[in-house]
């Protein structure tokens, strides 16, 4: 990793990373795209140095109360933050200034701040993003070795909604001719249903590639699935979205099932449910007043 001294850290929706680059290596991973310019190897992270103070400041002066977003383009929860802690540290001001949260992850070290989700969750709210793409745990050590297995993860999503947490699961991606059965939707929405999951995000049955992580995908293609990267290139050429062929029936499959368990699936709903801010423990004018002198301080 190396440290990078960074003008801005909250966007204008927002949304926040600490980090730059990921740890992960999930195969599919978008982030890898040449869109988004890393100068730097995607494995040598990039952590924003003074992103805590430029939060904090941020929240010091935000005229209105809202969610703040963590994970959009990196896990927050990556191998170096059990040492580093700057996530932790964000949720804390997050919590100290009555923000809320919503953060997406494939990591069971987002249990190391369970306590402190929970704060943020009985003043005003916090939603953890879980990414789930196959029910098999072999599989998924081969899509994204470097993360829990999708059963951990499954636990993970228990032990949230057992302390009151709400949780959304991203179904995505699932990727032509490798995870994308009917065997494996229904079995993750089952687990999903089981877990207390609110609502399911998925945009379709398919993956999308870009120039940079595509060349990285068939890489990984012919290492894990010899001849697969050729079956690709006859189906899909150098298209941006990759349907599966199953994508309808699947996807009927997904809006029947998410109906029968009552878990929200329409996206543009669980995303308008995750920009609303609700505020359970009214802050006092005592606790601002306080903030305004610590930060004096």
């Amino acid at each position: 990793m190396h440290y990078k001294t960074v003008k801005g850290i909250l966007s204008n929706d927002n949304t926040m990373n600490l980090y730059r680059g990921c740890q992960h290596g999930c195969i599919y991973c978008d982030s890898r795209s040449k869109c988004y310019h890393f100068e730097h190897d995607f494995e040598d992270i990039e952590v924003k140095e003074n992103a805590l103070s430029l939060l904090e400041n941020g929240l010091k002066h935000k005229r209105k109360k809202c969610m703040i977003q963590m994970g959009s383009m990196c896990d927050p929860y990556m191998p170096l933050e059990k040492e580093l802690k700057h996530v932790q540290k964000a949720l804390e001001l997050i919590e100290q200034y009555h923000f809320g949260v919503t953060l997406i992850t494939k990591s069971d070290l987002i249990l190391r701040d369970l306590e402190l989700l929970k704060k943020i969750n009985q003043q005003t709210k916090c939603v953890v993003q879980m990414t789930l793409t196959t029910f098999d745990e072999n599989l998924c050590q081969k899509l994204e070795p470097g993360v829990c297995t999708t059963q951990r993860r499954i636990e993970v999503l228990k032990e949230l909604h057992k302390n009151g947490i709400p949780t959304i699961v991203w179904l995505t991606p699932i990727l032509p001719f490798i995870n994308d059965s009917q065997e494996n939707i229904l079995k993750i929405l089952e687990e999903c249903h089981e877990a207390g999951v609110k609502g399911i995000i998925c945009f379709g049955m398919g993956v999308t590639l870009r120039e940079g992580s595509r060349e990285y995908y068939y890489k990984q293609l012919d290492r894990l699935f010899p001849g697969m990267k050729e079956k690709y290139q006859m189906t899909y050429n150098d298209q941006y979205t990759l349907n599966s062929p199953h994508n309808r029936d699947l996807m009927n499959l997904f809006f029947k099932k998410c109906q029968e368990y009552q878990m929200m699936c329409n996206y543009l709903e669980i995303f308008e449910y995750l920009q609303e801010f609700e505020e359970k423990t009214p802050i006092k004018k005592k606790d601002i007043h306080d903030f305004e002198q610590l930060s004096l301080f």
